[in-house]
């Protein structure tokens, strides 16, 4: 049970917050998720999701890069309803059922390719240890450049911000999507 309620209409929102809801729908489609229980605080809601519009519809990492670093947050969180939403949209991009399935079981990266190697073990390393160790570090930015390091970083932090929410707030996916392990 959700511990707090629910938002997704229009009219649950003060008028003086209206803006920010319409701007969520605009950019999703729909309020869900991890914004349904944000917008019980309107502003924080509406800050969250314009960082979030631009990590995941306009960074500059490629769709399967940012899809995998968003289900490896998932995993490090354990947050069904995280990964549930992105395990498709995972396998949409092009990352490959290998590289999920080690995310999923939490297995070893050895036999991934580089790129999707690091980008697992720098979400790893980030949440388990709270730091990225140099040789991960150096391995990502060589990858993908200091903006995307940057972004990487930035859609790892932003993923589990929204991973804490859902858990916190015991929001579940639906009772037929995937989950985790």
């Amino acid at each position: 049970m959700v511990r707090v309620p629910r938002i997704t209409e229009r009219s649950q929102v003060a008028d003086e917050h209206g803006e920010i809801f319409d701007s969520i729908t605009s950019s999703r489609g729909r309020v869900s998720g991890p914004f349904s229980v944000l917008l019980n605080s309107p502003e924080t809601a509406g800050r969250a999701a314009h960082l979030g519009a631009y990590l995941r519809f306009d960074s500059t990492l490629p769709d399967d890069q940012r899809e995998l670093a968003i289900i490896t947050a998932a995993r490090e969180f354990d947050c069904d309803y995280e990964w549930s939403a992105h395990k498709g949209l995972a396998q949409q991009a092009g990352v490959r059922d290998e590289a999920i399935e080690i995310v999923a079981n939490k297995g070893s990266v050895d036999s991934l390719t580089s790129e999707e190697a690091t980008i697992i073990s720098y979400g790893r390393e980030l949440f388990q240890d709270h730091r990225v160790s140099d040789s991960t570090f150096d391995a990502a930015k060589e990858m993908f450049g200091e903006q995307g390091v940057t972004e990487l970083t930035a859609t790892m932090g932003y993923y589990g911000m929204l991973a804490c929410a859902l858990n916190a707030f015991q929001v579940e996916p639906a009772p037929d999507a995937p989950r985790l392990p």
